[in-house]
This record gives C-alpha cells, structure tokens and sequence, in this order.
C-alpha cells in the first residue's frame, strides 16, 4: 500500500536509538526526507548511513537539544532552509530511571519533566505557525501505556506522558480547522534486539539493558495477553501509519497503544 509519505519532510526527535532509530529507517523506506533530530552524533550518523543507503528521500541529523526553545526553533530554521517544508514531526525523546516516588532526587523529577514533556511543547510550538501556514501537517508523540494507567516507580514520568496525551487532544482541536492532526503512540516495554547497534551511549534503552535478562524478560512477557514484548519496528509501523493522510487523514486526537495487551483501555 502506497502511504503517500514519498517526498515528505519528517523531523524526528531522539531518531537514532530504540524506537526512534526504527521510526527514521520506516520513514526512509517510504521515501520520506528525515531529519534526525539529536544530541548523540555518532549514533545518530550510524542512522543516517542506514537510512541513506535504502534509497528514496534524504536523510541528514542536526544536532539539537530539545529541552531549549532557541535550538529548537534554530533547527525549525535550518530544515526550512534545506527542504522548504515540514510535513511531519515525530516526538520520541524520553527518559526516566525507575525508582519510588519519595526515592527519587529532584534533579531526575526535573530531568523528566524537561525531556518528557518540555521536549515536546517547545518543538511543537516551533513547527506549528508553519503548518498552520500552509494548513497542513501531522504530529505524533511518543507516549506511554505509564501516562495511561499509572505505573508503579514512574510516577513523574508517567505524569509527563498523561500530559503530552491531554495536550495533543488540546492541540488537536484547536488546529484541526488547518488540516494538522495531532496523535500520541503509547508502547509499552520495548526493547532493541541489539541495544549495541540499535542504540547509542545516551539511549535510556542502552543504560537499562542489563537489568534486561531472559528471565526477567520472560516473566515481563507473562503480563501480556499476546505472551510476548514489542519491538521498536511495532511502534514505527503504527506512528508511521498516523503519520499518512493516504491512510489515516481522518484520525486526530487519539491515543493509540501498541503494547501486546498489556493494558486495554
């Protein structure tokens, strides 16, 4: 199925590692120009290498810390200079380490806020007056099944992913009259089948994989109805799904899990 993507330009956030590094090679695949927006270069140019070698669009990484406005409307910049046009942004930048809520020092609350949602509002902020200007565009934002539920040591972070829900509903209907529409993808635990190569040093999944043994993955998979944990390829598939008006042009607002039935809201 053809998803129309052939052409576009794709800003993805934290596009380089885990569920990022396989949503920028799905949209290269479709022929899509991306743009891999990130602080980790070495990874993130491993990625470029991957992408440009499939052929289609160009894909090129800008190095931007997305917890500051000024980067990030400098980088809004450099892509419109280079492409003329953004047609979709992709918010995969997360982070949190797991710990009980009076357990955890206020440098990681601070730490998750700013990754987990500042992240988010400030490139939104930056891309819209352009799509609103050309009325058209789609944005879909990495949550999490923990923003739905509530999950157990993620307090902040799951709170943080509650909010980028609400404000992508928010978002979605005040600029619904211009064509844009707006969605969050919620995994659950997904894990790289390679962390070495599927992740750079900066990759929260590359921190965490050693707490990752088959037996603590298998007994993870239990909680599942499906009896199995997701690969970051299951997110790309669906963002870049929400991603196509070809195929999705009447889907805004929603929040949509991809999580093996983990929960079933």
């Amino acid at each position: 199925m053809d998803l129309g993507l052939a052409g576009k330009t794709v800003v993805i956030t934290g596009g380089a590692s885990n569920i990022g590094r396989s949503i920028s090679l799905t949209f290269a695949k479709e022929g899509a120009n991306v743009v891999i927006a990130e602080l980790d270069e070495a990874q993130a140019q491993k990625v470029v290498k991957e992408a440009n070698a499939l052929g289609g669009g160009r894909t090129i990484t800008l190095k931007t810390d997305v917890t500051d406005d000024g980067q990030v409307e400098a980088m809004v910049k450099k892509i419109l200079d280079e492409f003329d046009k953004i047609d979709v942004l992709v918010n995969v930048v997360g982070w949190t380490f797991d710990r009980l809520f009076v357990e955890k020092p206020r440098e990681e609350w601070e730490k998750e806020i700013k990754l987990n949602f500042w992240s988010d509002i400030n490139c939104i902020r930056a891309v819209l007056p352009h799509m609103i200007e050309r009325k058209s565009g789609n944005i879909v934002s990495i949550g999490s099944d923990a923003g739905r539920i509530g999950e157990y040591r993620e307090a902040v972070y799951g709170g943080c992913k509650a909010a980028v829900i609400s404000m992508s509903k928010s978002i979605a209907r005040e600029v619904g009259r211009y064509g844009i529409r707006l969605n969050t993808v919620c995994p659950s635990l997904t894990i790289p089948e390679n962390p070495q190569e599927e992740t750079g040093e900066m990759s929260m999944a590359r921190g965490t994989a050693a707490f990752f043994t088959p037996e603590t993955l298998q007994k993870a998979a239990s909680k599942y109805a499906l009896r199995k944990l997701g690969k970051p390829q299951d997110i790309a598939n669906m963002v870049v799904f929400l991603a196509s008006d070809a195929v999705a042009g009447h889907v805004t607002g929603q929040t949509i899990s991809v999580n093996g039935g983990y929960i079933m809201p």
